[in-house]
């Protein structure tokens, strides 16, 4: 279980993972030695997977977001990790999810333009058969993103 201390690690991580050890103590009344174990024991319980660097997809020059909705009839073990195992090869795809409703996957796709993701299409349906519904929406404007988790204490 998370305590107060912990959660607010997590939340200044979330905003600025640079923070030093010293820096991160200080925020929460700390010293560095307990401040590192709490990091440690995070870690090692998966609870911080990673640290990275956010970057500006249009200042790169992929622009075009797509969310793209599956449905399939196909349903076997065989077919799921061809499926999975195509898609997570796919660079473009920053956000792959099983759903409930009236598709079966959700992708989020991240590319250049309108060209680059009807190539990324031609390849997805051309490399995984018994997709029979291939649905997409792209953004217009990107009004919230964020990766930071409600953590907060």
């Amino acid at each position: 279980m998370l305590d107060k201390t912990d959660r607010h690690l997590l939340d200044l991580l979330q905003r600025d993972c640079t923070l030093s050890l010293q820096a991160l103590a200080d925020a929460v009344n700390l010293t560095t030695t307990p401040c590192w174990k709490r990091l440690k024991k995070l870690e090692d319980d998966g609870i911080i997977r990673a640290r990275v660097a956010l970057l500006d997809a249009e200042k790169l020059g992929l622009a075009l977001t797509a969310f793209m909705f599956v449905k399939t009839q196909q349903h076997s073990r065989e077919w799921y990790q061809r499926f999975v195992t195509a898609v997570q090869e796919m660079p473009e795809v920053l956000a792959f999810y099983r759903t409930a409703g009236e598709f079966d996957y959700l992708l989020r796709i991240q590319v250049a333009d309108m060209k680059r993701y009807d190539d990324f299409y031609k390849r997805l349906v051309n490399s995984v058969p018994g997709l029979i519904d291939v649905t997409s929406s792209f953004a217009m404007e990107e009004i919230k993103y964020t990766t930071a988790l409600p953590v907060a204490p």
